[in-house]
């Protein structure tokens, strides 16, 4: 590691993350005895299938709902992110307009909102502490070329719907009041955000689903799904429905290769931060975001530390991810730097912990739901970084869809949405890595003073469709 990032004497690297630091890492249950009968199987124990799960349950008590888990429930970047309750859309939009119109894509967002709320609203009816702290979202301009990009951001939320209430524009003293980022130019707030301990909401989430007698079969992996079936190596769940919830594991599912691509990121953690936070602000607890094409995000935990983001090694050739969260010592340097640039005050801090995580990308970085009903075969996933709350969202859209309830949820856009697979290697390995050395190369120019967006990031941009 390099010299110029400090580290704290019980620094850790990786161990899945820093979330389940406190908590202590679960011992997971004993593997699939054998072959097995159920109503519904359900592929991967993160967000997603612990959602659909707990409204199976909810909605009919007598569903036998098996969920298969290849290490333990939470283990993905359910347990690793960075704790953004957030009700923006993964995609944008005009994609989602493009096939169900203008007015079906403001629902979306609309129901995105509501999904905020109702995470919220379950934790607490559960009893699932989850340091969740609805303080909204900041999203920081640090130059001129960003702050054009963030008034330009305002006015595309404002033409698709989102109102004063939604989101606004913060004069300098308000800005600076709820925190202070050296060097920031303009923010906008949305209170449509809530800062969650996300190992907790995961642990807190299984319990609930146990609770109401699902099954969570852990340390087995899922090699093939197939109408009817969730094969394994310790046995066959059949089932009438089986339900792909692997987000960013996806591609360890060789039949599902390309679907979705592996996206890393990663995450550094302070020390607890004491009485520097006099010179730092943030009060409110709000979660923080920037306008770099090579951004960032950040919350501060409720021991008081700062949780900061980014991408590290974005993607591994073949689609592999990451060895249980390690984070190689670059990244660490580059976020630790970026950290500091943002707030000087903490250089007087040290990294305890650093973490890394995948999340899946489809083709055209929109999300998607789908149940169908000749194969008994669904999914949802694709969340591109936004799965806290889309998760939700998607366990109630999948238990309307299996139950074959006509609801506004089985009709969203999303609902049904197939986009293609990614290119063979080495396309993808080539296109990604091309992408995010061009945003780097994008941030560097505007940074030095280049007044708008920089060319290089609408290259970037064409290369993957995002």
């Amino acid at each position: 590691m390099s010299t110029r990032v400090p580290l704290s004497d019980d620094f850790v690297n990786g161990d899945v993350s820093f979330w389940y630091r406190s908590l202590g890492l679960p011992e997971a249950g004993a593997p699939l005895g054998g072959d097995r009968d159920a109503d519904v199987a359900i592929v991967g124990a993160g967000y997603t299938g612990l959602w659909t799960a707990y409204y199976l349950k909810k909605a009919r008590p007598e569903l036998r709902v098996v969920v298969l888990e290849k290490e333990f429930a939470g283990y993905g970047a359910s347990g690793r992110n960075g704790g953004w309750l957030v009700g923006e859309l993964a995609g944008t939009p005009e994609r989602y307009a493009r096939t169900h119109g203008v007015e079906a894509a403001r629902r979306l967002q609309r129901v995105m909102f509501e999904a905020v709320d109702e995470v919220v609203t379950v934790a607490g009816e559960e009893g699932v502490d989850a340091d969740i702290v609805k303080g909204g979202v900041t999203t920081v301009a640090t130059n001129a070329a960003q702050d054009r990009r963030l008034r330009e951001l305002l006015a595309h939320e404002r033409h698709w719907g989102w109102t004063e209430e939604d989101v606004r524009l913060l004069d300098p003293a308000e800005r600076e009041a709820r925190l202070r980022v050296e060097g920031a130019v303009s923010a906008i707030w949305s209170p449509h955000c809530a800062r969650i301990q996300p190992a907790k909401l995961a642990r807190g989430l299984a319990r609930a689903v146990r609770d109401l007698g699902v099954e969570i079969v852990e340390r087995t992996p899922v090699i093939e799904i197939a109408p009817g079936r969730a094969r394994t190596p310790y046995g066959t769940v059949r089932a009438d429905y089986v339900i792909r919830a692997t987000e960013g594991f996806t591609a360890e599912l060789r039949q599902y290769h390309r679907a979705w691509l592996p996206m890393n990121s990663s995450m550094i953690v302070t020390e607890p931060l004491g009485e520097l936070w006099d010179e730092i602000g943030w009060e409110g607890c709000e979660l923080l975001g920037d306008m770099a094409h090579y951004y960032m995000y950040a919350q501060r935990t409720a021991d008081g530390r700062i949780a900061f983001g980014g991408r590290g090694k974005p993607y591994l050739y073949g689609s592999r991810v990451d060895d249980r969260g390690h984070t190689h010592s670059w990244t660490i340097e580059a976020l630790w730097e970026l950290l500091t640039g943002m707030f000087p005050a903490v250089r007087a801090s040290r990294v305890a912990h650093a973490w890394s995580g995948v999340l899946g990308v489809p083709r055209d970085w929109c999300a998607s739901v789908h149940v169908d009903h000749a194969t008994g075969i669904g999914w949802a996933g694709g969340y591109t970084g936004h799965g806290v709350t889309t998760t939700n969202l998607a366990g109630r859209t999948l238990r309307d869809l299996i139950l074959r309830r006509d609801t506004e949820l089985a009709s969203l856009p999303w609902v049904g949405r197939r986009v293609r697979g990614w290119e063979v290697e080495p396309l993808r390995w080539i296109g990604v890595h091309a992408m995010y050395d061009l945003y780097r190369r994008a941030d560097a120019r505007e940074r030095a003073g280049l007044g708008r967006t920089s060319v290089l990031a609408r290259v970037a941009d064409s290369i993957t469709g995002r």
